[in-house]
């Protein structure tokens, strides 16, 4: 859980300071139970047998009445995670603007969205030790509106008062007066201990070590085990897990990459980011509403991990067609054969602009299929600053292109559909949206999508097979599979590959693939195999 500056919602910075406790101590759960009465309208009329009634820091005509802002914001973005199935990082951009947000306000609201939804595991645990009910009975906007609570109280540097007074407000303002007391309640409880005496007492009571590290670091336990299987399967040290998982809970530093030819740095660099130190043409920006600069609202410029780059300029720049094999007709007007790219999955369009970009430089085109004819108009619009000779768009089921396309195409990539475990960092929600079953369900088309890519791919062509996850069933088991039931491929080196596009050595290699890190190279953990389609193929193996 981050430490972050306050915000009190008067334009004030709050400073650090204990946690304050109501009359009682922690008190006792609100609402229902033994002893409560109430009148027709439902209103509790008597607390009998609870103790000291509790009350607000503030006198009636000192509380707030409006929501800030900031904290609307936020409010704003968890509904929409948890009522529409959202990602926090598509809505959070369009509902900051909506409330013309300053900069201080967009990243007041940016932490306080992004930490209340990394760390809701842990304080609905917490949160459920202080409401008499299942927090599923729970109206689920004000359990939104209680973990935007929890998370100022127990991870930001917001006073306990301010935190109170304005999720109270929100409350007032979002969902309504009757629950505000709730809330107002539920909160000073939850004030009554620090985070790290809320995490000791969950702790006490969980005999599994795993289910401890998960609530200490807000992931589902499934996801720690996978995670620490992982780092194994790729060559590093499960001992690795806790910083692993920290840096799953960092708040991430926004990259950026100028496409080649056709962005540059200087208006992001001149807003305050710095240049990007794993490869060219990136840089580092501390946030703010990057939509804001010309450059990104053309689309040269573009928000997009490193890591993504990274393995996306490595099958660019992987070496085609050995031993003088012949390319295609030339298309180029240079002489050379004109090489055919092909991004096999390019929703929504980030990896297939930068590849649009590299093509029309090496004199090469590139197709891009997408299966969602909705997502197949986003790749549009991020190619659109690449020349239209270049690139073209297919709206299909990429199982069939292979097929359909056989042996056509010199470089193809398969950013594989996954679980996305290996940008939870960027991703807070996803976390607690995935389950085991899901790693089941996408094997299948994981492995029908690499066939479909192997099948498209000319003799001496190259072939990325990609997921943004380092789960071993994702990556080198699909991988081991695929070398075992084909033999027109073989494998190639991804970690020397990776290296030959960054500035320096990263490291990433394992057995012939690559594997990139959070906690050591500060990217998505991407994984990368690269292919060679073999000139004399062989039928596929029946499985």
């Amino acid at each position: 859980m981050s430490d972050r500056r306050g915000h009190d919602g008067t334009g004030r910075r709050g400073e650090p300071g204990r946690p304050e406790r109501d009359a009682g101590g922690r008190g006792r759960p609100e609402g229902g139970g033994s002893g409560a009465r109430r009148d027709t309208q439902g209103r509790e009329r008597n607390r009998g047998g609870r103790g000291p009634r509790q009350f607000s820091g503030q006198a009636p005509s000192q509380r707030s009445r409006a929501a800030d802002p900031a904290r609307l914001v936020a409010f704003e973005v968890l509904r929409a995670v948890s009522r529409d199935d959202a990602y926090a990082n598509l809505v959070m951009p369009q509902s900051i603007r909506r409330h013309r947000l300053d900069r201080r306000d967009a990243a007041f609201a940016t932490e306080l969205a992004y930490g209340a939804l990394r760390g809701q595991g842990t304080y609905d645990a917490i949160l459920a030790l202080n409401v008499d009910r299942p927090l599923s009975q729970l109206d689920p906007a004000v359990l939104d509106v209680l973990r935007l609570g929890a998370h100022q109280l127990l991870a930001m540097r917001v006073p306990p008062h301010a935190a109170l007074n304005q999720t109270v407000a929100l409350t007032r303002a979002v969902v309504g007066a009757g629950p505000s007391s709730l809330v107002n309640a539920v909160l000073r409880r939850v004030s009554g201990k620090t985070a790290d005496e809320w995490l000791a007492e969950l702790a006490a009571a969980q005999p599994d070590p795993t289910e401890r590290d998960a609530l200490a670091h807000a992931h589902p336990a499934w996801i720690v085990r996978a995670l620490r299987q992982s780092l194994a399967a790729h060559g590093r040290s499960p001992e690795e897990i806790t910083e692993l998982l920290d840096a799953d809970n960092a708040a991430p530093v926004v990259n950026l990459v100028a496409l080649p030819g056709l962005g540059h740095l200087e208006e992001a660099l001149e807003a305050g980011a710095q240049p990007g130190e794993l490869v060219e043409d990136s840089a580092l920006s501390g946030g703010g509403d990057l939509g804001r600069l010309p450059a990104v609202r053309e689309g040269t410029l573009r928000i997009q991990d490193v890591g993504s780059q990274l393995v996306a300029r490595a099958v660019a720049a992987a070496p085609v067609h050995p031993g003088g094999q012949a390319g295609p007709a030339d298309a180029s007007g240079t002489g050379a054969p004109a090489e055919r790219w092909l991004d096999l999955c390019a929703g929504p369009g980030g990896k297939a602009a930068l590849l649009g970009a590299l093509a029309a430089k090496q004199g090469a085109t590139l197709l891009a299929n997408e299966v969602a004819p909705h997502r197949a108009e986003l790749v549009r619009k991020a190619l659109a600053p690449v020349p239209g000779s270049v690139w073209e768009v297919r709206t299909g089921d990429g199982r069939e292109l292979g097929r359909e396309s056989r042996g056509r195409f010199d470089r193809v990539i398969v950013d594989a559909p996954c679980t996305g475990l290996g940008a939870l960092r960027r991703r807070p929600e996803s976390r607690w949206r995935r389950s085991p079953s899901d790693l089941a369900e996408l094997g299948p088309l994981q492995r029908a999508l690499l066939d479909s890519a192997i099948d498209a791919a000319a003799p001496g062509g190259v072939v990325g097979y990609i997921t943004c996850s380092p789960h071993p069933a994702e990556t080198t088991v699909v991988v081991a599979d695929a070398l075992k039931r084909r033999h027109d491929i073989e494998l190639l080196d991804a970690g020397a590959a990776l290296d030959a596009v960054a500035l320096h050595p990263l490291g990433a290699g394992h057995e012939g693939t690559a594997q990139l890190w959070p906690h050591v190279h500060g990217t998505d953990a991407m994984f990368l195999a690269l292919f060679r389609k073999l000139p004399a193929a062989t039928p596929t193996k029946e499985t």
